[in-house]
């Protein structure tokens, strides 16, 4: 499974998002600087992620996106599901209907072991994202990145923060 590249970027930027005071916005382009990717593809994730009812965002020279939620109420999942969408990651074409030594009506009876076993990989895929939080996600950040690099990261945010 290969999810398009907008979900890195939106959890990234959620992560980033997470540190801006309650009344601040930052751009997509402060965000799509930070991390080095093409702001007119960023746009659309970020969008994505506003109609998803995740992040506010609003117009003008200090506007920008922020969360509309406290990080704890967001999940990875949500976040994917704004940008890739709600769809099973496995669809089955049910080919096995196609075999010609099946019985009649077999296909008919439940769906067949290749698909439920997907279904089931699936299931817990989309359980361990909704488990996690940027809450989470900024837990593992605060002993896995330096404290200092934390900290001129929150300044370079703040900075470009309107």
């Amino acid at each position: 499974m290969n999810l398009k590249s907008q979900v890195e970027w939106a959890l990234h930027c959620c992560a980033i998002l997470c540190a801006l005071p309650a009344d601040k916005y930052l751009s997509t382009k402060a965000l799509a600087e930070f991390h080095g990717v093409p702001k007119e593809y960023l746009s659309k994730a970020l969008q994505a992620l506003s109609q998803a009812g995740l992040v506010h965002t609003t117009l003008g020279p200090t506007g920008g996106y922020r969360l509309a939620r406290k990080p704890a109420d967001i999940t990875f999942l949500e976040i994917v599901e704004a940008v890739e969408g709600k769809e099973r990651t496995f669809i089955c074409n049910n080919i096995r209907a196609n075999n010609p030594c099946r019985p009649k009506d077999f296909c008919d009876v439940k769906p067949c072991a290749v698909a439920r076993v997907m279904w089931q990989a699936d299931k817990a895929w989309r359980d361990t994202l909704s488990a996690a939080t940027l809450a989470d996600l900024l837990d593992t950040l605060q002993v896995d990145v330096p404290a200092d690099q934390l900290a001129s990261t929150a300044q370079w945010v703040l900075k470009r923060a309107g």
